[in-house]
């Protein structure tokens, strides 16, 4: 997997690339059901879906959370599905949350040898301006890069194992 992460103008942007041992079919079918994001998430971020879940993602969609950002401090996130192209892409972006911004490109295409390359690009703005940068940047982007090491490894054993089928 390849993580970078880059910060201007008050904006960072981490973008992910990471390719999964299975069919475009199969990947898109996992990821385009919000029920399986619990399993994305480090369990340490007690990340629960709080809204009724549908089985699909479409546009418009809004999916609220509740997750502990920090260990001492749970915040309730709303976000909105903005962008649908079947089996190729999905934006979400957040509506209410902990962050001032919250864009999320999930980009998807097959390889000339059948896997499937995933792409994230995460653009996120912290609240307080550069008070917000200044105490917590760092430590928020290290927390957005966990995440990230945590589901590229989630995928890779959900996909390896071939126990995906149990999960849409």
């Amino acid at each position: 997997m390849s993580i970078q992460l880059f910060y201007y103008s008050g904006i960072y942007q981490l973008k992910t690339s990471q390719v999964v041992d299975a069919p475009l079919d199969e990947v898109w079918e996992y990821f385009s059901k919000p029920k399986n994001l619990n399993e994305l998430t480090p369990s340490d971020m007690d990340f629960k879906i709080t809204s009724s879940i549908v089985s699909e993602t479409y546009i418009g969609q809004i999916i609220s959370y509740s997750i502990k950002i920090f260990p001492w401090s749970r915040s309730y996130w709303i976000t909105e599905i903005t962008h649908v192209e079947d089996k190729k892409m999905f934006i979400d972006e957040q509506r209410f949350g902990p962050y001032a911004m919250w864009h999320h490109e999930h980009h998807f295409s097959q390889t000339d040898d059948g896997k499937t390359l995933m792409n994230d690009i995460v653009s996120y703005k912290l609240p307080m301006g550069g008070l917000g940068r200044l105490f917590a940047g760092k430590i928020i982007g290290n927390r957005i890069k966990k995440i990230f090491t945590f589901r590229e490894k989630a995928v890779n054993s959900i996909f390896e194992n071939n126990s995906v089928q149990n999960l849409y």
